[in-house]
């Protein structure tokens, strides 16, 4: 039996980052593990959640999208740890390869939902399909060119297109929220226009934090000008 070494180095995560990995475990476990329950009943498990005709006629695209989804956003999460980085550099490009192809297959599989399943006008009306076929197109070039820009050495643009694709994937996250919230505040669940409004502006607030921890925390400082005295001159 091979046991592990333990001269082996472990990996030490700072309070910071042990607070921000549980946030983003508790933030991302309502549509990641409400996906899960899905994908147990169609593997023949009971019924827990209410029944989507949509997924019994073509179950493999839905499938595919919470595995892949669940993949991207919560074994993602350990990409932005500094620590990991450091301490795990070729674990960090293992897991990013597999992190990557999971988003590209999460954004895939969201696209083609999106236009081939048939959505009754209360869960998706005009502007939230064109708003999901644009931020699905998005993501899957946002993660290709993270990939292109680690290839050149580029880590600022690699490191900022993983956050905002990250940013997209985690919308069902922030679209859960806002949800359970309306029914709290309001006692109902929104439909219609009204429901498409709160899943597009969950996008809108997932964008505009990344674009904030952007700039916060991976954006270079700016390298400080030393002036140089200038020569004396004779008059």
């Amino acid at each position: 039996m091979i046991t592990p070494s333990r001269n082996a180095p472990k990996i030490y995560l700072t309070k910071t980052e042990w607070v921000a990995l549980g946030v983003i475990f508790v933030y991302s476990s309502i549509p990641a593990f409400g996906g899960l329950i899905r994908v147990l009943e169609l593997a023949g498990g009971p019924q827990i959640a209410p029944e989507n005709p949509r997924a019994l006629l073509t179950p493999t695209p839905i499938i595919l999208h919470i595995l892949s989804s669940f993949l991207f956003c919560i074994v993602g999460a350990f990409q932005f740890l500094p620590s990991i980085r450091r301490q795990r550099p070729a674990g960090h490009r293992v897991i990013g390869r597999v992190i990557a192809a999971a988003g590209c297959m999460s954004a895939l599989t969201g696209l083609w939902m999106t236009h081939f399943y048939v959505f009754p006008e209360a869960l998706q009306g005009a502007a939230l399909y064109w708003v999901r076929l644009a931020l699905g197109t998005a993501m899957i070039g946002l993660i290709i060119w993270a990939v292109i820009a680690i290839r050149s050495r580029r880590l600022f643009q690699h490191s900022a297109s993983m956050v905002r694709a990250y940013a997209i994937g985690q919308g069902a996250s922030t679209q859960s929220v806002l949800g359970v919230a309306w029914i709290i505040v309001v006692g109902s669940e929104a439909i219609g226009p009204l429901r498409d409004g709160l899943m597009i502006f969950a996008w809108v607030v997932n964008l505009i934090a990344a674009e904030i921890f952007i700039r916060a925390m991976l954006r270079p400082p700016k390298r400080r000008q030393k002036h140089a005295t200038p020569p004396f001159v004779r008059p």
